[in-house]
């Protein structure tokens, strides 16, 4: 009986601070849902199919049935590619301003769409106040689709808004088929502001094939659509 009585009382009144870390608990596991909603639909939007780049295709579909067919190749994998494109970009005035890696960064990601990396000296240089390990420059390493949407912006847009451009040099490969472009002013680029930059940078871009010489390379980015002139040749 005694039993029964204490069940059937009513049970004690929370105090204020009780209730309130009982409403934020609750709070914490709606949020809590909620979230993992937000992230099911940002993981949604991640793993969309990204579209086939224009210039892949160009290659696909003309280039390598066109390069095969010049260089007589039995198999379709011995036909040149673009492997990699590196963009480097050089900041020795780092030295004295922090700040400019921030911007070089900002740059660099807003023209390709990946995040640089910073790189460092690898030696120290006294003349210039340099000391090994110092920061000096970013980087950034493109390949597949975001290599093919950036070679096909650098070709089609980029080069044409560069001052008397009458094309780039055929002199710049390496003798394996990789071929680097300096160019002076990163503000040819359409991504980038010209009223918010602080400083006019130049930078390089390498773009790596597996031609294995100067001659496939130079036919792959002709085929690709890169401009090329002569030195001396009008």
């Amino acid at each position: 009986m005694a039993e029964n009585e204490n069940t059937d009382k009513a049970k004690p009144e929370l105090s204020d601070e009780a209730k309130a870390k009982q409403a934020a608990r609750a709070a914490a596991k709606s949020k809590g849902k909620g979230g993992a909603k937000g992230a099911s639909k940002k993981a949604d939007l991640v793993d969309r199919p990204r579209p086939t780049p224009r210039l892949w295709l160009k290659y696909r579909d003309e280039v390598r049935p066109a390069l095969r067919k010049q260089f007589e190749l039995k198999s379709v994998y011995q036909v040149p590619e673009v492997e990699k494109i590196v963009i480097n970009m050089g900041l020795g005035d780092s030295i004295t301003n922090n700040k400019v890696l921030d911007l070089a960064v900002d740059e660099i990601q807003a023209i390709t769409g990946q995040k640089a990396v910073i790189t460092k000296a690898k030696k120290s240089i006294s003349n210039f106040k340099l000391r090994e390990g110092m920061p000096i420059g970013a980087m950034v390493t493109l390949r597949r689709a975001r290599m093919w949407e950036f070679l096909d912006r650098l070709i089609s847009v980029a080069l044409p808004r560069t001052r008397d451009f009458k094309g780039v040099s055929d002199k710049a490969f390496d003798g394996r088929g990789n071929y680097t472009l300096g160019l002076k002013e990163q503000i040819i680029f359409p991504e980038i502001d010209y009223d918010r930059i602080d400083k006019i940078r130049g930078m390089n871009i390498c773009i790596v094939t597996t031609a294995g010489d100067d001659v496939k390379g130079k036919a792959l980015l002709e085929a690709l659509g890169l401009p090329m002139w002569k030195r001396g040749v009008q």
